[in-house]
C-alpha cells in the first residue's frame, strides 16, 4: 500500500481581535489552490481539520469554534489605491464547507500587520516609527477598509497596553475604518424599513412575527428584541449554546431573515450560507457579570447586544457585527438605536458576554435613504506561530 507524503505550505497562525485563524499569501499556496474552487476548499478544510464529527479539530489547526476556524488569503492588491486584497473563509466545523460570503472584522485587525510583515505593502509607505496606513480591499464584500498599524523600528508593533474585552492579554491598538460599510450593492436596509415584522413559524413565536431590524452594514445582520424572545440581554454562551431548542429557533429565524433580506431564495438555502446573515438580540442597559467574572455596571454601557455566529452565541462580538451595531445605533428608529435610548449618536458602548466594546459610525439620510460613510473600531493582533502548515499530499 502506497502512502502519499505530506506537503508543507508557508503559513502564520494569528490572533486578530477576538478571533484567530491561519493566514496565507496567495502565492504561497500550491498552484492548483491559487484559484477559487473545490481544490482550494479541500486543501483549506484539511488545514483546519474539517469536517470533524467530533467537533474538536484535533487533526487540524482549527479551534472548533466559529471564532477559531478561519482562513485568510492575502495578495498584493489589483485595485487602484489599495495595498492588499483580503479574502476570508469561514470554515464549518462538522461539514465539508467553507463560507466565502462575508468578512471577518476581528481578523481584519491582523490583515494590515501581516501585509506589512510579508512585504505586501510598499516599504516607502511604512514609517520607521509611527503609524502605517494600510489600504485593504475586502474581496468577499468588495469594500475598502483602512487599518492604522503602529510601527516601531520599521517593524509592526504587536505588544502594548490596549485591552480588548474577550482577549486575555493587552497588545498594541490597531484602529480600523470600514468605509461605506453597507454590504452588497450598497442598500443598507434591503426591505426599505428600519423595523420589519419578520414572519417566522409559530413554533418560533406564537404570534408568527418578530420585530426585526434587517441591516447590511459590515455584515448582513438581523437584530431582534431580547424581551420578545424571552431573554434579558445579559445571557452568556451556555444559556443558548447548551439549549438545542434555542439554537434551532435562532437558525430558523436566520433562514427566514435571509430570505427577507434577499440573500437566499428559500429557507433551505441557509444551510449553504452559514456565515451570513448574523442574528443578534438587543436590550436596554442592565448590570451583569461577564464570562470572566468582570462586573459590568449599567452606567458602563448604552445597550446590551448578544450575537450568534455559525449557529452559536459568540463569546464576545464579531467585528463585522460590531460595525452593524455601530451603524444601526447611529440611525434613529432602529431596534439597536431604540435600545440605546434613541436619538442621534455617532458612538455607542455595548455590553457583550466578555465585556464592553465602544464603536462609532457616521450615517446620513440622503434622498430618503440612509447611507453610512464609515464605521470605526479598535482591535489588536498578534502572531502566535509562523512557519509551515503540513497537510497530506492527497487531501486536495
Amino acid at each position: 500500500m502506497s502512502h502519499v507524503p505530506q506537503i508543507r505550505i508557508p503559513a502564520s497562525y494569528i490572533r486578530g481581535g477576538t478571533s484567530k485563524g491561519v493566514f496565507f499569501t496567495l502565492e504561497d499556496l500550491p498552484e492548483r489552490a491559487q484559484i477559487p474552487g473545490e481544490v482550494r476548499d479541500n486543501l483549506l478544510l484539511r488545514v483546519i481539520g474539517s469536517p470533524d464529527p467530533y467537533e474538536k479539530h484535533t487533526d487540524g489547526m482549527g479551534g472548533a469554534t466559529s471564532s477559531t476556524s478561519k482562513i485568510v488569503i492575502l495578495s498584493k492588491s489589483r485595485q487602484p489605491d489599495h495595498d492588499v486584497d483580503y479574502l476570508f473563509g469561514q470554515v464549518s466545523i462538522d461539514k465539508p464547507f467553507i463560507d466565502w460570503s462575508g468578512n471577518c472584522g476581528n481578523l481584519t485587525g491582523a490583515v494590515g500587520a501581516f501585509a506589512i510583515s510579508r512585504g505586501l505593502v510598499d516599504p516607502r509607505r511604512v514609517p520607521e516609527n509611527g503609524v502605517s496606513m494600510v489600504r485593504i480591499w475586502q474581496s468577499n464584500i468588495k469594500k475598502t477598509i483602512v487599518a492604522h498599524v503602529p510601527v516601531i523600528n520599521g517593524e509592526v508593533q504587536e505588544t502594548g497596553d490596549f485591552e480588548l474585552d474577550g482577549v486575555t492579554f493587552p497588545a498594541a491598538e490597531i484602529q480600523l475604518e470600514f468605509l461605506d460599510p453597507a454590504d452588497g450593492d450598497g442598500v443598507m436596509f434591503p426591505t426599505g424599513n428600519l423595523i420589519d415584522d419578520l414572519e417566522v413559524p409559530s413554533h418560533v413565536i406564537e404570534s408568527g412575527t418578530l420585530k426585526a431590524t434587517l441591516i447590511n452594514a459590515g455584515i448582513p445582520t438581523i437584530f431582534l428584541n431580547a424581551q420578545e424572545l424571552g431573554y434579558s440581554g445579559v445571557e452568556l454562551q451556555e444559556a443558548i449554546n447548551g439549549d438545542e431548542e434555542a439554537v434551532a429557533r435562532f437558525e430558523t429565524i436566520r433562514a427566514h431573515g435571509a430570505v427577507r433580506m434577499g440573500l437566499i431564495d428559500h429557507v433551505d438555502g441557509a444551510a449553504k450560507r452559514q456565515h451570513t446573515p448574523k442574528v443578534a438580540f438587543v436590550a436596554r442597559p442592565a448590570p451583569y457579570t461577564t464570562s470572566s467574572g468582570k462586573e459590568i455596571k449599567m452606567d458602563d454601557i448604552d445597550l446590551l447586544v448578544r450575537a450568534l455566529s455559525m449557529g452559536k452565541l459568540h463569546h464576545a462580538m464579531m467585528g463585522t457585527a460590531a460595525v452593524a451595531v455601530a451603524t444601526a445605533a447611529a440611525i434613529p428608529g432602529t431596534l439597536v438605536n431604540l435600545a440605546a435610548g434613541g436619538g442621534e449618536r455617532n458612538t455607542v458602548r455595548f455590553g457583550h458576554p466578555s465585556g464592553v466594546l465602544r464603536v462609532g459610525a457616521e450615517a446620513a439620510l440622503e434622498k430618503g435613504d440612509w447611507t453610512a460613510k464609515k464605521a470605526i473600531m479598535s482591535r489588536s493582533a498578534r502572531v502566535l506561530m509562523e512557519g509551515w502548515v503540513r497537510v497530506p499530499g492527497d487531501s486536495f
